[in-house]
């Protein structure tokens, strides 16, 4: 039975900007949210722009061919680019800041190089050069690069797909550091669509909390930011935690981490 976040991943509004936290010791849920968000668009006769890193281009292209997908068609045919991250981002970076004319020569040129399957499709985009920067902690100036998506995302109908490398369970996932992330994109998109995480979660409150854990689970829900993007409660839960509860998250989240682990071996 599909979810409202799977119809996130299908059918993206245009001007849809979602991001993905995912585990960089565990990509597999990357791969399959990404294939089947090319896949899909391809099937509604979308074009497809993908700047990522070579492993993550490869997995992405062994992800359609597995859904069924005529990767080799699609790519011969003009539906599908692959553009290297790391090169793309050298061609308008300029004393460490992206700069927006060379952005907007540089991925427009990517874009124009794209053809749709139907002519009155849209397309769809996934890029992980904001996550390049973050992981450099070039922290602004993925912020900088998000505001710039937006501005192009602004004057089109496409669609886009962003990925960062966090740990939904760590210490960097919190909101002072997070918060310009969470205000540029429309859907935060759950690493699983199957309410695992958001059950770990719950569960590990129970554990450490008792009772009160009712209580704050109503708080953390009244809590939401609306300038944030939309987000699966799992993760909202987390946030609230690290925010709120900081002498108790540690021991929280590592006992939801447990949990989740748990539940997916059994998934």
């Amino acid at each position: 039975m599909s979810s409202a976040w799977d119809k996130v991943i299908d059918r993206p509004a245009a001007q849809g900007h979602l991001v993905q936290i995912y585990d960089e010791g565990n990509e597999r849920s990357l791969v399959r949210n990404v294939g089947r968000y090319l896949a899909e668009g391809l099937r509604a006769g979308d074009g497809l722009l993908v700047i990522a890193g070579a492993e993550h281009n490869e997995a992405f292209r062994r992800e359609l061919d597995e859904s069924g997908a005529d990767t080799a068609c699609a790519i011969r045919e003009g539906w599908l680019k692959f553009f290297d991250a790391q090169e793309t981002l050298a061609k308008f970076m300029v004393g460490g800041n992206p700069d927006w004319r060379r952005f907007e020569a540089a991925v427009g040129a990517a874009m124009r190089q794209v053809r749709k399957v139907d002519a009155g499709a849209g397309m769809r985009a996934y890029g992980e050069m904001v996550g390049i920067l973050w992981k450099a902690r070039q922290f602004s100036a993925a912020i900088r690069l998000e505001q710039f998506w937006n501005k192009l995302l602004s004057r089109s109908t496409f669609s886009l797909y962003c990925a960062y490398s966090i740990d939904v369970f760590g210490k960097e996932f919190q909101v002072s550091a997070l918060d310009g992330v969470l205000c540029t994109h429309t859907h935060l998109v759950p690493a699983e669509t199957n309410g695992n995480l958001e059950a770990a979660m719950n569960r590990a409150m129970e554990q450490v909390l008792g009772e009160k854990a009712s209580a704050l689970r109503v708080l953390i829900k009244a809590n939401y930011r609306p300038s944030w993007a939309l987000m699966p409660t799992g993760e909202a839960i987390a946030l609230w935690l690290r925010n709120n509860l900081p002498n108790q998250s540690d021991e929280i989240l590592g006992l939801a981490r447990q949990h989740y682990h748990a539940l997916q071996a059994q998934s």
